[in-house]
């Protein structure tokens, strides 16, 4: 519980939330509250002396649709995107179901897993393999990033003071082929998506995301326009490639890397012969 000293503050609309953060520039967002409670296993918990409630803004917890694009506030919880179903890229559902155990779910927000300042969690990796932009707003603008900007690595959040995410949007694109695996030692993990016409791999991307965001442009468009199933040659030549960059970017632990290679391995096997 808060001691007298702490301040919570219930904005029902976004002029009352600048309105409160203006007169309190420490005021911490929040959201389901797990990652401000993380690892807090004392009878009394420690928490920010200012405390922005987000539950009261509507906005926030609004789900659309349109023929090109899924949007979701930042409120919305990770159990309510995943029973939205076929809707939802495939991608971004098998991560989401990764998160945790059910009860959990219902907590996390997706605005919550997007925005962890240390590493970046289970949603990063497929909004950013997806192109999904992200409304960030504060008292007086309003703009919006690209999910890879927004999560880039080294550094922190595309966060400016005093500015909070609001909205994601989540283009609607087809993937024939989608898989996410969960690296716990890493508190992220890796997508790996293919679009395929008639027997052309058109479109791949892998991205990983944790404690750095990986991903290698020039490794995924060299098999682009490739006739399916890969020939042999072509995935043990396009695994050379994934190996030189994974060696030129410092990996924390040998078995996260070795984990990646076999994940992005048995990816390109299952496009081959």
């Amino acid at each position: 519980m808060a001691d007298q000293h702490n301040q919570v503050f219930f904005p029902s609309t976004m002029p009352e939330l600048f309105s409160a953060w203006n007169r309190f520039p420490d005021a911490v967002p929040f959201a389901g509250g797990v990652e401000l409670l993380r690892n807090q296993g004392k009878h009394v918990l420690t928490l920010p002396q200012n405390i922005l409630s987000l539950e009261g803004l509507d906005e926030l917890h609004r789900v659309t649709r349109t023929e090109r694009y899924l949007e979701t506030g930042a409120m919305v919880k990770i159990s309510e995107i995943i029973r939205l179903g076929k809707i939802v890229p495939e991608a971004l559902t098998q991560s989401l179901s990764n998160i945790a155990n059910l009860g959990l779910r219902n907590l996390i927000t997706i605005g919550g897993n997007i925005c962890n300042p240390v590493c970046r969690l289970d949603a990063a990796a497929p909004l950013i393999a997806l192109d999904a932009r992200y409304e960030l707003r504060t008292a007086y603008e309003t703009r919006w990033v690209s999910a890879s900007r927004f999560s880039a690595l080294p550094g922190p959040l595309a966060l400016r003071p005093q500015e909070l995410l609001t909205r994601i949007r989540i283009p609607l694109e087809e993937w024939q082929y989608s898989l996410y695996r969960k690296f716990e030692e890493s508190g992220g993990g890796a997508v790996f998506m293919a679009r395929i016409q008639k027997n052309i791999l058109t479109d791949l991307r892998i991205v990983f995301a944790g404690q750095q965001v990986l991903r290698d442009r020039n490794c995924e468009t060299s098999l682009v326009g490739k006739q399916l199933p890969l020939d042999r040659r072509e995935a043990v030549h396009f695994m050379e490639l994934w190996e030189t960059f994974l060696a030129a970017v410092e990996i924390p632990g040998f078995m996260l890397r070795a984990k990646l290679l076999n994940f992005v391995e048995s990816c390109i096997l299952s496009l081959s012969d």
